[in-house]
């Protein structure tokens, strides 16, 4: 057993913030909170916060999960994004042959078999998209469900599961099935009228993948699926907040329009994150970094360069929501969205859960990141 006694100078436990509490913890979980400063440990200054959630990260550090799905580039990106905050991730693969579904799902096993700090799943973004709506994702590796598909889905040594689809090409049956295969349904990249949108979420279908981007938008006569992503109040949505993906107006929009706890914030990240990268490979095209705005040759929007600091900071700071309601976006919320009907061992401070926190400084910036009880 191990014991640590953390002193925080403040804390928000993800619903309010206190003054000079310790938590003890053991075993990486926090097993109580008081105010006795008697055997500290470690006292720090600052705020210390729940640890980021993100639940769409496609590389950093250099790495792209795509590039190589092996257990070493998941600790590159980890540790890339672990210093801005991120205690948990969800790697995601983009669009690509059934290989390297099978590739990725087996590194995220080691991973998981390892206890490889901070990595809880897998995100399938792909490859049962639209066409039309595709973005980046490269056309050749879109394509129907196949039995070899249903293989890696059905694994039960992967942890948690996303997978992104167009709701025009996957029948509400096969959304009803990942669900009790307990797969959590997002709708993105894709082009689907409201009706179609609304069957696929009757079925099961529960988040929307990057809220706003590469889906049908909300018109007068016709809905589309942003208009059935704001509408059903069960549902969740990601949001990038970069200033690139969204405009500011429409992030506030969606954060009006949806019950509190309904929109989380992710970053879509590729390798420049925690690098001073210009230039990277994706598919058989160049992505360029300009202003921390990633374009590819090809002309669309190619992920991110954001981290979850900065867009918990952009929310705060850009969009004018109050720290706290900024910081749950970034932690709490993505974790019931993942956890839904289990228990929630991430996201708060509280006793239960997992020590997972992040010390920031006055700017918002990162000062430490606590991952179990360990410092990373």
């Amino acid at each position: 057993m191990t014991q640590l006694r953390f002193h925080a100078q403040r804390l928000f436990d993800g619903q309010a913030f206190l003054d000079d509490q310790v938590l003890t913890i053991v075993d990486g979980k926090i097993t109580d909170i008081d105010q006795n400063t008697d055997n500290i440990d470690v006292a720090v200054t600052g705020l210390v916060v729940p640890g980021y959630i993100d639940l769409q990260v496609n590389g950093g550090g250099g790495a792209l999960f795509n590039d190589s799905p092996s257990v070493e580039n998941l600790k590159t990106i980890m540790s890339a994004h672990a210093k801005y905050g991120t205690t948990a991730m969800m790697p995601t693969l983009i669009t690509d042959k059934v290989e390297v579904m099978q590739q990725a799902a087996d590194a995220i096993a080691q991973a998981l078999n390892e206890g490889v700090p901070g990595i809880v799943g897998i995100h399938f973004e792909g490859p049962h998209l639209s066409v039309a709506k595709k973005g980046t994702h490269c056309a050749d590796y879109i394509r129907p469900i196949s039995a070899t598909e249903w293989q890696v889905l059905s694994r039960q040594d992967i942890g948690l599961v996303i997978v992104t689809l167009a709701p025009e090409n996957v029948s509400p049956a096969d959304v009803t099935r990942m669900v009790e295969l307990g797969i959590k349904v997002c709708l993105g990249h894709t082009n689907a009228d409201f009706k179609t949108t609304q069957a696929s979420i009757d079925a099961g279908a529960s988040g929307f993948t990057h809220l706003f981007n590469a889906m049908s938008p909300l018109q007068g006569r016709e809905p589309g699926v942003v208009g059935a992503a704001l509408l059903n109040n069960q549902t969740s949505c990601g949001l990038i907040v970069d200033g690139f993906h969204v405009d500011y107006a429409s992030c506030k929009l969606a954060i009006q329009a949806k019950p509190q706890g309904k929109i989380f914030l992710v970053t879509d990240a590729m390798p420049p994150v925690g690098t001073d990268q210009t230039e990277f490979a994706l598919y058989d095209r160049t992505v360029y970094v300009d202003n921390g705005k990633l374009t590819s040759t090809t002309g669309e929007l190619a992920g991110s360069s954001l981290d979850m600091a900065n867009a918990v900071k952009n929310t705060h700071q850009g969009l004018g929501i109050p720290l706290d309601e900024a910081l749950r976006m970034g932690s709490l919320y993505p974790a019931q969205y993942l956890y839904q009907n289990q228990a929630v061992i991430r996201g708060e401070l509280k006793q239960g859960q997992r020590a997972d926190m992040v010390v920031l400084n006055d700017d918002l910036s990162v000062k430490e990141t606590w991952i179990s009880g360990q410092k990373v």
